[in-house]
């Protein structure tokens, strides 16, 4: 076998006849006569070495064709054939040859038709497996049993755990806002909302609670937005898109056109406005 490596040409002939794999190798240099010309090369020998005439021709033909042959692999008895063609001994092969591959293929169908047998455990295993799970769901159990934990026995002198408390619901807040509230933004707070700049078309306020502006406000407006019709809405200017308390709805009037605080509220199921300072305590 004739092989390129990042070294230089490998001449193979471990696994075969020396003059039947030179034959063959020769075949396939002639085809390109010129293609390895300039190459260094070596040779990979088996145990028993050729006769010294047999490759002396090697020799001879490799360098016909341009190649020079600087060492030889193989076991130690060819140190002194090399030694008599003038060649370095290079040692053991430093990669596998045909031989060694045979040999390593040999040894993984051993040990594939070890596996086998482990195989066919586990098929067994497998199905008696499948055969638990099925029986189980047929009974209206678990795939899978569930482990049963037993309560953790007390420690002596050691305090027994707190039991656990339940946590009370959060109770309504109130979230501060201080800067202007551009369109597409909303604001949503269990309580009460209150914002310091305006609010311009387009933003939002949903609060379970009150709404206080202490600005304009010009967008969306939601208050007890959980059905709290005491919940009321304040602004210094108050010119909504559309304002809504608890389930009444209002929309903005162009034509009103206050400029002091104001406040929304509830007043015979519908939404009324008044100034603040008229508007009075709630009802």
């Amino acid at each position: 076998m004739l092989r390129g490596t990042a070294a230089g040409l490998e001449f193979v002939f471990a696994g075969r006849a020396f003059d039947d794999a030179w034959t063959d190798m020769a075949a396939r240099l002639a085809e390109r006569p010129d293609f390895y010309r300039g190459s260094q090369a070596t040779a990979i020998l088996d145990a028993e070495p050729p006769a010294d005439g047999d490759f002396q021709g090697f020799l001879e033909g490799v360098a016909g064709y341009g190649i020079a042959l600087h060492g030889v692999f193989g076991p130690p008895a060819l140190a002194g054939l090399a030694e008599r063609h003038a060649l370095a001994y290079l040692g053991e092969p430093p990669r596998p040859t045909v031989a060694n591959i045979g040999r390593k293929r040999a040894e993984r169908g051993d040990r594939a038709a070890e596996l086998t047998e482990r195989a066919r455990s586990l098929e067994a295993d497998f199905a008696g497996a499948r055969a638990d799970i099925a029986t189980r769901r047929a009974r209206g159990e678990p795939s899978v049993p569930r482990p049963v934990f037993a309560a953790p026995r007390p420690v002596p002198g050691e305090a027994p755990a707190p039991a656990r408390v339940a946590l009370a619901p959060d109770a309504p807040s109130t979230l501060y806002h201080h800067g202007t509230l551009r369109g597409g933004q909303t604001l949503q707070q269990f309580g009460t909302i209150v914002i310091v700049g305006d609010v311009n078309p387009g933003a939002e306020l949903v609060a379970t609670g009150d709404i206080l502006v202490f600005g304009a406000l010009r967008g969306t407006a939601h208050a007890g937005a959980q059905g709290d019709a005491s919940a009321r809405v304040y602004a210094i200017e108050l010119a909504p898109t559309q304002l809504r308390i608890a389930t009444c709805i209002a929309t903005g009037d162009e034509a009103r056109r206050a400029r002091e605080p104001e406040v929304a509220f509830i007043r015979s199921e519908r939404i009324a406005i008044a100034p603040y300072a008229q508007a009075g305590a709630r009802d």
